[in-house]
C-alpha cells in the first residue's frame, strides 16, 4: 500500500541504509507497489512506510520512445541507496508532475535539466551516473521524498484531475 500525503513519515528526513542485505525485502515491496500502479515510474521507501534512503526508478524511464511504441512496461528497475547529487545543472526546465502519494493532483515543477548522482546499488556497490530529461526529473522527485518533500511543495498551478475517469 502506498501511503498518501498526510502520512507523517512522508515529511521526515530518511535514515541512511546501513545493512544492505536487510534492505532486500523492502526493495521487493517497493518494486511491487510501483509496478502495481499503471503510472508508477519511481518510488521511495517512505512511500511504503520505511524511513530509509532508498528509491527505485523504472528502467522504462530511460527509453520513453520504446515504452510509447510497445505500450507495455518491463518490470526492470534501478535501485538507488543512500543517494546524493554531485551536480545539478543551472539550466532548469518546467514540466507537469504527479505522485503516487498525492493522487489526483498535478502541477508544474521547475527542476534542473541535468543531474549527476552517486549511490549504492542493492549489493552495496558504489556507483555514479548522469541523467537528463525525464530520468533527471524522476531522480530529483524521488530524492525529494528522502528529504521529506512532496512535489506539491515545489509545484505551481496545481490542478486536481479525476484519475478514475476513462477516456
Amino acid at each position: 500500500m502506498i501511503l498518501q500525503k498526510d502520512a507523517t513519515i512522508l515529511r521526515k528526513e530518511s535514515d541512511p541504509v546501513k545493512e544492505f542485505k536487510a534492505a532486500q525485502p523492502i526493495i521487493l515491496q517497493m518494486a511491487e507497489a510501483m509496478f502495481n500502479e499503471p503510472d508508477g515510474i519511481g518510488i521511495a521507501a517512505p512511500q511504503i512506510g520505511f524511513s530509509l534512503r532508498i528509491f527505485l526508478v523504472a528502467e522504462d524511464v530511460l527509453f520513453p520512445e520504446r515504452f510509447e511504441e510497445e505500450k507495455k512496461r518491463t518490470k526492470n528497475f534501478i535501485t538507488f541507496i543512500n543517494p546524493s547529487f554531485t551536480k545539478l545543472s543551472r539550466k532548469k526546465t518546467k514540466d507537469v508532475e504527479g505522485c503516487l502519494s498525492v493522487r489526483g493532483l498535478y502541477g508544474d515543477v521547475s527542476r534542473p535539466e541535468k543531474v549527476s548522482i552517486e549511490y549504492s546499488d542493492e549489493s552495496g556497490k558504489k556507483k555514479s551516473r548522469g541523467a537528463a530529461g525525464l530520468f533527471a526529473r524522476v531522480l530529483q522527485h524521488e530524492m525529494d521524498h528522502l528529504g521529506g518533500i512532496l512535489f506539491i511543495d515545489r509545484a505551481r498551478n496545481i490542478q486536481k484531475l479525476d484519475v478514475s475517469a476513462k477516456s
